[in-house]
């Protein structure tokens, strides 16, 4: 190196670095070393911690063990077809290599990489190990299935083997030879560059370009590749049986078709016998070492590939199939539609011919009344209701959309409006680290609201609402109302302390105590122990956050909880299970349980059509709820069950897995895998099983198969004459969108041709249907929600395409238009107050279909809320619009007078029914309907009755302010009155006749404004 002094006289080496600069980047290189090695430790470690905590410690270790086994071997024979190949490439160079200048320009690559050449080949070995490895231990569940698989009892009509081949073995089948492909690929172009290198293949000399050994190498892995492509060839014959076709298209199904039985199979099995007799060709040249004979087999298959593989299918299907499609292609339709309905649980699914009436008929009244619980309180509506009303404290929340479910009240079991009051971190306390992590840690207890009443004000009826401290909550009785766990819950916190120590955990509001708080410190079982220093510094590395090492909060009996979600919770304990994407509380035992359904599934049954999860799962419900996603798994599927029921005990944190079908071999392979995660169902207690039912996210795939699968003719599914459609959802904003959600409540079916009548409610989760291009009523769909022996039992009513029943947007379209409803929304709506449309229920009565809507009203002002004001009916060409149902079911089916004008807010309820709301009757920050300065053109008796509105608004708001209640309730009485009085008006003055002179009225009234 040229060197050049300094003024001092020392001498300084160009380029080459100090020693200290070595020292420091030496040090660097550990420090980042451990550094990166340490996080990964903190990872896993705290990992295993957790999954000790919660009891599922096997789970940890055979997921650990199955896909530390997998990479250990996959990347050792991934490095060994590297290596292997690197090494004898080298062994078989040519001893001379002649003095052309291609080999004159290696020689300097050759003696640069000579001093490390072992190093060269164990790094390029390890590193192309370790991503196989890495890659192969991902497929975990495929090996797992593969070696715990049981029998489907099932065999499949081409190759009569069992699903449990297609489902278990194929996938794994197909894993090791797509990893053959790669590592004989790899090792292929190893061995053609090492050659290269040392001049065992020359490109650009004279005379032989290979020599023999270089020969016998490269011709030992391209028969190993052809030998493979062999296997991928037979492989690919059973393949057909879950080749995919396109869902919405009735020509191209999933299975083998006419083509594919009779050109595609054949060939398959001609391929296969081509590929072996090339295979052996090129292994033969290992010892003849002459390309003439594996050159001409490999043209060989390439041109069966093509004309046998190609073209004769293709001939095939275009002569013989296309000209008579329907009749060639009916019996792999037949199997197509009987795979489909076994695989997503629909086999017995019969579709039952219902009247379509519009006429009403004596006694239709009773039979409307008796045949369902019409819930009117929606629960993607009336959550904001429920923050506002018991919300308490800031730092309580709820989720957007609610749960319904089913609760004794009185000895009667009713349908019922459940939510949380869970912790909101971002509720407006203070935000800090101490505050976030350590005080605010849990929510606190149940609120739930009669499904099917509400009050004069149109609020909820609550069943169990506010907080007391002795956990006693009415008919719920007495249960620990904390939640530590729960759908909002998704910050850890540090709890727990010493006996004696001063609890620090904020725990529920109470004006009683110092600071208006109670206080608690947590003793449940749940959380990972984290007082050692060596667990603060793992959690502190796992969490990127240092308070936990340096806070003087944490003590030698804190604990940490995280993976609070229930969702998330029953994802880590069962990896295998695809979770629903609506876990729901229940009051069960005492205890606060979420309860989470699960599924199992699969995307090897033959001949069943596939779906895409997260596509058949989102509806408009789900689009406007931040809380929810569809369901876990967004990956094709064409098998489903709900075969797990899982609980999360929002205390503890608990899991627990019940084994919910024992018929499900999906189900039975893992539990081989896993012994010991589930049970079985019979642990499930009575207390528990009260509040199981049939899952929203499997109906709804389960729907949108029976769109196309309700046709069980080959012929009539071929024409696609008879295809339907979920309808949009005619009550979401037009932003959100999205299909008709399913709606629970408890209902009577229409008795089915020979069996008698039901003599009881059941619950039950309903859709309706209508057909591709049309949005008129085609079919109503009904199962069973509730555990017994009728659960998961499907009714699925057909209306005769002769009759035009109005579908769920027809009918709204049809409220919305109707002359006299637009009066009373205009009215209520003066003041830009939002009409709210609730869930659009439709219920097979009396021969035709009841249409009920409930009708919120939302004030356009911020932390308004919305309050049922009114209910929309329908039966046949009738339309009701009342203050109650019953009101309105009377109008409809008695010949009751129609009445828009509310009737008086202090009416008492009817018997049995719904407590009538007064039309506008807001409480601060909700709808205020009045005005006091009316459109043009108002009448002075609607002005007045508006002034008196806006009075009457302002003195409750005052009263509230002040603490007196007696006047708050004295103005919203004045608030209802002067609402009722403008109604009138309004009624009064459309229905005046003009006065002489005056042009005539426009015919009808304009549509309200669309909320």
């Amino acid at each position: 190196m040229p060197e050049r002094g300094d003024p001092g006289g020392r001498r300084i080496r160009l380029g080459a670095p100090s020693r200290r600069l070595r020292t420091l980047l030496l040090t660097l290189a550990i420090i980042v070393v451990v550094g990166v090695a340490w996080v990964l430790f903190a990872n896993f470690w705290t990992e295993w911690l957790w999954y000790k905590s919660v009891g599922y410690g096997n789970v940890f270790t055979t997921r650990l063990w199955t896909r530390l086994g997998l990479f250990l071997v996959f990347g050792l024979l991934m490095a060994a077809a590297v290596g292997l190949n690197m090494y004898f490439a080298y062994r078989l160079r040519p001893a001379f290599r002649g003095m052309s200048m291609e080999q004159q320009s290696l020689d300097r690559y050759r003696s640069a990489l000579a001093p490390f050449r072992v190093w060269v080949l164990i790094g390029l070995s390890l590193i192309v190990g370790v991503i196989a490895g890495t890659s192969a231990s991902g497929h975990w569940g495929t090996w797992l299935q593969f070696v715990n698989g049981v029998s489907f009892g099932v065999e499949d009509p081409q190759f009569h083997k069992d699903v449990s081949f297609f489902a278990f073995d194929l996938p794994f089948y197909r894993f090791l030879v797509n990893f053959g492909f790669v590592a004989v690929v790899v090792g292929l172009v190893v061995a053609v560059l090492t050659h290269y290198l040392y001049g065992g293949l020359r490109v650009q000399s004279p005379g032989a370009r290979a020599t023999p050994a270089a020969q016998a190498h490269i011709s030992l892995l391209l028969g190993l590749f052809v030998l493979l492509k062999a296997v991928a060839y037979w492989l690919d014959r059973y393949s057909l049986a879950v080749s995919s076709g396109d869902f919405k298209s009735a020509s191209q199904f999933t299975g083998l078709r006419y083509t594919d039985a009779n050109a595609v199979l054949p060939a398959k099995t001609i391929l296969f016998i081509v590929a072996l007799i090339c295979a052996v060709l090129f292994f033969v040249n290992v010892f003849r070492r002459t390309w003439a004979l594996p050159i001409i087999g490999f043209g060989l298959m390439v041109l069966s590939a093509v004309l046998i593989g190609g073209l004769y299918p293709f001939i095939v299907e275009r002569f013989q199939v296309k000209p008579n499609a329907q009749s060639k292609e009916a019996k792999y339709i037949e199997r197509n539609i009987q795979a489909t309905r076994e695989a997503y649980g629909i086999a017995d699914v019969q579709a039952e011919g219902y009247a379509g009436s519009v006429d009403t008929r004596a006694g239709l009244l009773d039979e409307a009344t008796g045949a369902a619980s019409i819930r009117l309180l929606d629960p993607n509506i009336v959550g904001p209701t429920f923050q506002q009303l018991q919300q308490l404290k800031q730092f309580y929340g709820f989720s957007r959309t609610l749960d319904v479910d089913r609760y004794a009240i009185n000895g009667k079991t009713q349908d019922t409006v459940i939510a949380l009051r869970e912790l909101n971190p971002n509720g407006g306390q203070t935000r800090n680290w101490v505050n976030d992590h350590t005080k605010y840690t849990h929510g606190y207890g149940v609120v739930a609201a009669d499904g099917n009443r509400v009050t004069v004000e149109g609020k909820p009826e609550f069943i169990v609402s506010d907080i007391t401290a002795d956990g006693a909550q009415g008919p719920l009785g007495q249960y620990e109302q904390r939640i530590y766990f729960g759908e909002k819950t998704t910050e850890y916190s540090i709890v727990g302390a010493p006996s004696g120590a001063t609890p620090t955990e904020i725990d529920y509001p109470d004006e009683k105590l110092p600071g208006g708080q109670a206080t608690y410190t947590y003793k449940g079982d749940g959380g990972v122990p984290i007082g050692s220093t060596f667990n603060k510094l793992l959690y502190a590395t796992k969490f990127a956050d240092g308070n936990i090492l340096l806070s003087d909060s944490i003590n030698d009996k804190s604990k940490i909880l995280y993976n609070r979600t229930p969702k998330e919770r029953v994802e880590a304990v069962a990896p295998w299970l695809t979770i629903d994407g609506d876990p729901y509380p229940a009051v069960v035992d005492g205890r606060i349980l979420w309860i989470v359904d699960a599924y199992t599934t699969s995307n090897g049954y033959p001949y069943s059509t596939r779906t895409t999860l997260g596509d058949a799962t989102t509806d408009s419900a789900v689009r406007a709820d931040e809380r929810r996603g569809a369901v876990g798994n967004t990956g094709n599927v064409n098998y489903i069950r709900n075969s797990v029921k899982a609980t999360v005990d929002a205390y503890s944190g608990k899991v627990t897995l019940y084994q919910w079908d024992d018929k499900d071999p999906v189900l039975k392979t893992w539990m081989k895998a896993f012994p010991g995660t589930v049970k079985k169902a019979s642990a499930i207690s009575d207390g528990l099983m009260q509040h199981l039912r049939y899952p929203q996210d499997l109906f709804k795939v389960q729907r949108e198969m029976l769109t196309r699968y309700h046709v069980t003719d080959p012929r009539t599914f071929f024409n696609g004459s008879d295809v339907w459609k979920v309808p949009q959802d005619p009550t979401s904003a037009k932003q959100v969108g999205g299909e008709q959600p399913p709606y629970y409540l408890s209902m009577k079916m229409p008795p089915a041709q020979g069996q008698p009548a039901e003599t009881a409610q059941s619950f039950r989760l309903t859709s309706a249907f209508v057909p591709n291009q049309r949005q008129n009523m085609a079919a109503f769909l009904a199962v069973n929600a509730q555990p017994g022996p009728d659960y998961g039992k499907f009714r699925l009513l057909t209306l005769p395409s002769t009759t035009a029943i109005n579908g769920p947007e027809q009918m709204q379209n049809v409220f919305t238009s109707n002359t006299e409803v637009g009066k009373v929304l205009n009215v209520l709506q003066l003041t830009n107050s939002q009409v709210v449309y609730g869930n659009l229920l439709s219920l097979p009565v009396g021969g035709g279909m009841l249409y009920v809507e409930p009708v919120y009203v939302r004030a356009a002002a911020a932390n308004s809320y919305p309050l049922l004001q009114k209910v929309l009916a329908s039966y046949g060409n009738k339309i009701a619009f009342e203050n109650t149902l019953e009101q309105a079911l009377a109008v409809l089916f008695a010949g009751a007078p129609p009445s828009v004008t509310p009737d008086d807010p202090n009416a008492p309820a009817p018997p049995g029914g719904t407590t009538p709301p007064s039309t506008g009757t807001p409480a601060p920050g909700t709808p205020t309907p009045g005005a006091s300065t009316p459109p043009p053109g108002q009448s002075p008796s609607v002005k007045a009755a508006l002034d008196d509105a806006q009075k009457a608004i302002q003195k409750a708001d005052a009263a509230l302010k002040a603490g007196d209640f007696a006047l708050y309730g004295q103005a919203q009485q004045e608030l209802s009155a002067a609402i009722n009085r403008a109604i009138a008006a309004e009624q009064a003055a459309t229905a005046a006749p003009p006065a002489a002179g005056a042009s005539p009225p426009a015919t009808g009234a304009s549509p309200p404004p669309s909320p």
